[in-house]
C-alpha cells in the first residue's frame, strides 16, 4: 500500500545578525513570504524563527511564526519587520528550533537554516569553538531525527559547511537573487525523504 499523505513539520531558521543587513535580508523576507505560502498550500506544519546573539549573555530567538499560528497575514507583517541584529551564534539557536521541532507530531521533520555566513561573536565563538558548538548541536538534531539543511550566502562556505552539516545537508549560493527560488526547491526535495 502506498501512503501519500504528508505529514511533514519544518522549522525555518533565519539568520539575523548584523551582517545579513540590506540584500541579503531582503532575499530572505521575500523567500520566507514566497515559501510560507507554499506550505500553507501544501498543509505542512512550519514555525519561522530568527535568531541572533551578543556573547553566550545574550542568546535571542524571534519568533515570527509558530507552529500553532494560523493567521498568514500576521506571518507575513512579523517577517517584513525581520531586521539585522548582532552576531552569528547558531549552537543555541539549533537547539532551541530542535526542542520546538521534537514537540510537532510528523514523521518527517526538517530543519532549515538561512545563513550568511558560519558561527560567529566576539566573546570567542568565532573559530573552532563556534564550528564545534554548531556541529554538536547539529549531531544532537540528527540523533532526534531531526533533518538539519543549510542554505548559505557566502562564498567562503566551502571551508566550513561540510563540517559542520555533512555531505549533501547545505546548499551555498553566490548569488542572493537565486534565494527564493533555491529556498523551494530544497524544501521540496526535503519534503519528499
Amino acid at each position: 500500500r502506498l501512503n501519500n499523505e504528508r505529514n511533514v513539520s519544518v522549522c525555518l531558521l533565519i539568520d539575523m545578525s548584523g551582517s545579513t543587513k540590506g540584500w541579503i535580508n531582503l532575499a530572505m523576507r521575500e523567500s520566507l513570504i514566497l515559501v510560507s505560502e507554499a506550505l500553507n498550500t501544501l498543509g505542512d506544519q512550519y514555525s519561522i524563527l530568527g535568531f541572533s546573539g551578543l556573547t553566550r549573555q545574550r542568546c535571542e530567538i524571534y519568533q515570527v511564526k509558530d507552529f500553532s499560528d494560523t493567521r498568514l497575514d500576521l506571518a507575513h507583517r512579523r517577517i517584513g519587520n525581520i531586521q539585522a541584529k548582532d552576531y552569528t551564534r547558531m549552537g543555541f539557536a539549533i537547539r532551541y528550533a530542535t526542542r520546538r521541532l521534537m514537540q510537532t507530531e510528523a514523521r518527517h521533520r526538517i530543519l532549515l537554516m538561512l545563513s550568511d555566513g558560519k558561527p560567529d561573536d566576539y566573546d570567542g565563538y568565532q573559530g573552532e569553538y563556534g564550528i564545534q558548538d554548531t556541529r554538536r548541536a547539529i549531531l544532537e538534531a540528527q540523533g532526534s531525527g531531526i533533518n538539519p539543511y543549510s542554505i548559505t550566502i557566502d562564498k567562503q562556505a566551502q571551508t566550513y559547511l561540510p563540517r559542520l552539516f555533512g555531505p549533501g545537508q547545505y546548499m551555498i549560493l553566490n548569488d542572493v537573487s537565486r534565494l527564493p527560488l533555491k529556498l523551494s526547491e530544497v524544501y521540496q526535495k526535503l519534503s519528499r525523504a
